[in-house]
């Protein structure tokens, strides 16, 4: 028997102020007291990525190669600027795919479940596809100046 997924919005629910609601507020302020602390636990998290993540280091390095690259060819700051965002963007997803693949372990445990299965594929596919646009968009900038650089040299 299969259950039928609702397409039905809820109605929404009203959550009462009370004292332990605003108790739990004012004490979610004290995980990072200051803006200076939040940027550290933001910054562990890249780091935890940077160091568990073979893929993660791979994108920062292949990222590095075509911002210093589309500077070496003397791209416009604009190409230089749309390199650094995709490169950006590949680099966010990977985080995503992580931390995503980190909750997933952690309510499943050590089982298989076929819908952490799907979580876990979908999460690497958005980041093949955010590569793949990276690597296209680096490309068609990319390629015109190096080619250009070649033939010169071949002259």
């Amino acid at each position: 028997m299969t259950q039928e997924l609702s397409t039905e919005t809820p109605p929404p629910t009203s959550t009462p102020v009370n004292s332990a609601n605003q108790l739990s507020r004012s004490l979610s302020w004290r995980v990072a007291s200051n803006l200076f602390i939040s940027f550290r636990y933001a910054w562990a998290g890249v780091m935890y990525a940077f160091q568990t993540q073979r893929n993660f280091r791979i994108h920062v390095a292949v990222g590095l190669l075509a911002v210093s690259l589309s500077i070496l060819l003397g791209l416009s700051r604009v190409e230089i600027a749309i390199i650094g965002l995709t490169t950006g963007a590949v680099l966010t997803m990977e985080l995503l795919n992580t931390a995503l693949e980190s909750v997933v372990d952690l309510t499943v445990r050590q089982t298989y479940h076929e819908l952490a299965k799907i979580a876990k594929d979908c999460a690497a596919g958005a980041v093949l596809i955010s590569a793949l646009a990276a690597i296209l968009v680096a490309g068609s900038l990319l390629f015109p100046p190096l080619i250009a650089l070649l033939q010169t040299w071949w002259r």
